[in-house]
């Protein structure tokens, strides 16, 4: 059945898989930031990062040798910006040592690679027999086997991890695993999946018994937090007032305007003017709601020592969340 399975997989990948940019090449470098920049976000999205960035830092010696805001900059807009000072941080190591580490071990030590990243990477560019385990795979794999152990729990990941690796066909590795994420992704989807088309619906376990739309099964996820923000530009002869958020909190490394949370709005010796009001920002376990406020003081006012005043015509060069665009688009529309 397995080998069935995965026969079947391998062919209906040579049909419909998609055509990425990143898709047949071998250079590890490329597939790595594919693979990073695909977390969290939609392919189409992605796809059109991936080739500015790969315009603006072709190779790995090129991230390497960037600053970190040029790295924030170009990952603007794609959120999750841990993301893309890990994939700094590793850049720097793997010059280091010389290169790619051509092992699932190597790969896994780099900053930011887990072991689903670790397992593309390797079975793409290297060929290395590894099963890369995404969301996709755990959907395609619960559904057709009929598993429904909890995908988030220690216990689930190492049953779908084991299974997978079973059915991987370690000539053909790397192909697999595309072929089980673009399956998930546009075939056996989480909602309105294909299945009068599928090519395993025979052996489909969820299919037979009713259950499509009840695999993967997830345990209840962790309470979300409400967070209100009160942003404030403060406009002075042309400049503004930008701080760099701190370590240990979302958008590590951004830069960000006057922010207050939940405290009162400061004297900055003008009024204020209300932009917007209870703008909703969506975060993983967090949901913002945010005022966005303009002052433009006569006399400069005296801010925490951690803001530095910056002209205006340069705020292109500091990379904001993507929540700040719509304050500075405000701004930019009055």
């Amino acid at each position: 059945m397995q080998a069935a399975f995965t026969t079947a997989l391998l062919r209906w990948f040579a049909q419909y898989g998609r055509e990425l940019p990143w898709r047949g090449i071998s250079d590890p470098y490329g597939i790595w930031v594919s693979e990073i920049i695909l977390q969290q976000t939609r392919i189409e999205q992605g796809r059109d990062y991936w080739l500015r960035f790969m315009e603006r830092f072709p190779t790995v010696e090129a991230l390497a040798a960037a600053s970190e805001d040029e790295v924030l900059l170009q990952w603007q807009g794609l959120g999750y910006y841990s993301r893309a000072r890990n994939m700094h941080a590793a850049a720097r190591q793997i010059v280091e040592q010389g290169g790619f580490p051509r092992s699932i071990e190597g790969l896994r030590a780099l900053k930011g690679v887990g072991d689903y990243t670790a397992a593309a990477v390797g079975s793409m560019a290297f060929g290395l027999p590894a099963a890369a385990v995404d969301g996709n795979v755990y959907r395609v794999l619960a559904r057709h086997y009929g598993i429904d152990v909890p995908i988030n729990t220690a216990r689930g990941k190492h049953t779908f991890e084991a299974l997978a690796q079973e059915l991987l066909p370690a000539q053909e590795s790397g192909t697999f695993n595309q072929a089980m994420m673009d399956f998930g992704a546009t075939w056996c989807t989480p909602r309105s999946p294909r299945c009068i088309y599928c090519p395993v619906a025979d052996t489909c376990d969820a299919l037979r018994t009713g259950r499509v739309d009840q695999l993967p099964v997830k345990e209840k996820k962790l309470k979300v937090r409400e967070r209100r923000f009160s942003y404030i530009y403060v406009r002075y002869k042309g400049t503004t007032a930008l701080r760099r958020r701190p370590a240990g909190d979302i958008w590590q490394g951004l830069w960000e305007p006057l922010l207050v949370e939940n405290g009162p709005l400061p004297d900055l010796g003008c009024p204020l003017t209300l932009l917007a009001s209870g703008v909703k920002h969506v975060l993983t376990h967090r949901v913002l709601f945010v005022d966005f406020y303009l002052a433009e003081p006569e006399l400069r006012p005296s801010l925490p020592d951690e803001y530095q005043w910056i002209n205006e015509r340069g705020l292109d060069d500091y990379a904001v969340p993507r929540l700040l665009q719509k304050l500075f688009d405000l701004i930019s529309a009055r």
